[in-house]
């Protein structure tokens, strides 16, 4: 993250790095539970998704990341959001 500035990288951009782990750990517990008990961990991993997203986009609002970058990234998160749900 070179082009972030210093102050959004220890905040904002630290926050959305953990929101990223959090869903993968999420998915990860979610395939290996049996069916019955997959609802709450995906439901939490579809939170944390929204949370991420909510992030991204107040990162870009923010002029931290440029819109081809936040594209980049928001496209894919959607397709993860629509599996998920």
């Amino acid at each position: 993250m070179p082009n972030i500035s210093k102050n959004s990288r220890y905040t904002i951009c630290a926050k959305i790095d953990l929101l990223f782990v959090e869903v993968l750990e999420c998915i990860f517990i979610a395939s290996y539970l049996p069916k019955k008990e997959k609802s709450p961990v995906l439901q939490k991993a579809i939170t944390k998704l929204d949370l991420l997203k909510f992030f991204l986009q107040v990162c870009w609002e923010i002029k931290e990341i440029d819109s081809k970058k936040y594209s980049l990234i928001f496209e894919p998160l959607n397709g993860i959001g629509k599996m998920l749900g």
